[in-house]
């Protein structure tokens, strides 16, 4: 397995998300000099020991008991979001998993992204930095507002919490946009941590290390820099 050589930067900060909804902690990270492929023998093997343990400790009725479901379910309600309804991505992937479904496998960055996800039970999102122009907001959607979301059709987004760019909606703890998906003419990305306001700095703090670790290690990412918006 490559060894890692990222390094923690505290010079350069990534940009800056505003909150405008309630309840929640982002963890931002930006990379640069990114490979994006499809995962190599190593990823793929630590994406199935995670999916083993993960299927291994839960079933889906513990599954929705457990307290990083009920917590982001928590953190939907307070953005006015029935989680039943629209499930939040890391409870849609960890349902998958534990049905024995596993994983999908798109790419080294966005599988990274989901490993994350259903270790925390938090949702992740992964964008392309080129395709963004800040400022950022996590915000409610506007009436009228809707993109073409991944695997699907047009997402209505009024009312939905929405990532935000001078261009409009990009990206959602429910569904990300075409726009902004990590596609292998990648270099630049920006990874977004949707954890619950009273998750512990710690386990935000870990969640941070091991995406950076892993972008380093199997995407040969560059200059990683991170930060909690909170």
């Amino acid at each position: 397995m490559a060894k890692s050589s990222w390094t923690p930067r505290t010079e350069i900060l990534p940009v800056k998300i505003e909150l405008q909804l309630p309840g929640v902690s982002l963890g931002v990270i930006e990379a640069d000099s990114v490979h994006v492929s499809p995962a190599g023998p190593d990823l793929a093997a630590l994406l199935d020991q995670v999916c083993d343990r993960q299927r291994a400790q839960w079933t889906q009725e513990t599954l929705a008991e457990a307290p990083f479901t009920r917590a982001v379910r928590a953190m939907f309600r307070s953005w006015g979001m029935d989680p039943s309804k629209y499930r939040p991505s890391s409870e849609a992937l960890l349902r998958r998993v534990v049905q024995g479904k596993g994983l999908y496998r798109v790419s080294n960055v966005v599988d990274i992204g989901n490993l994350g996800s259903i270790e925390s039970g938090w949702p992740f999102g992964c964008y392309d930095r080129s395709r963004i122009s800040p400022p950022i907001a996590l915000r409610h959607g506007a009436p009228g507002e809707s993109y073409q979301g991944i695997g699907k059709q047009t997402w209505h987004l009024e009312g939905r919490p929405v990532l935000a760019d001078t261009a409009g909606p990009f990206g959602s703890p429910i569904s990300d946009s075409t726009r902004s998906m990590i596609t292998e003419s990648a270099r630049q990305i920006l990874v977004v941590i949707y954890a619950p306001e009273a998750a512990s700095a710690v386990s935000l703090d870990q969640a941070i290390t091991n995406l950076s670790l892993r972008l380093s290690q199997f995407c040969h990412a560059s200059a990683i820099r991170s930060e909690i918006c909170a």
